[in-house]
């Protein structure tokens, strides 16, 4: 019976962490990583550490992920920016093909 008890919690909590990924767009520009106004939340997010994984192209560069998760740290606040998390080129480098520009993310933090 406890098993049973510890798998459904197992699977439960899988499924959690997969419902709070939030999709996104990342670009890289800077070496540090800014993000918009709605993750910014007037300073909340700053500090904070998100991991952020590429979904796929919002451009004609074909396959750009490389099917890893970066971990980021937000430093500061890029507002009016269309992205959702502007990377450093380091950071979009470990999750896509720079060529790409800009990508899908999803991000949990």
């Amino acid at each position: 019976m406890g098993k049973r008890i510890l798998i459904v919690m197992g699977i439960f909590a899988s499924l959690l962490s997969v419902a709070v990924a939030i999709p996104g767009i990342a670009t890289f520009y800077t070496n540090y990583v800014p993000a918009n106004d709605s993750v910014w939340n007037n300073g909340a997010a700053c500090g904070k550490v998100f991991q952020v994984t590429c979904k796929g192209p919002r451009n004609p560069v074909p396959h750009p992920c490389t099917g890893k998760t970066v971990t980021v740290k937000v430093v500061d606040h890029c507002p009016g920016c269309p992205s959702t998390l502007d990377l450093s080129k380091e950071a979009f480098t470990q999750i896509a093909n720079p060529v790409a520009g800009i990508i899908n993310i999803d991000y949990i933090q």
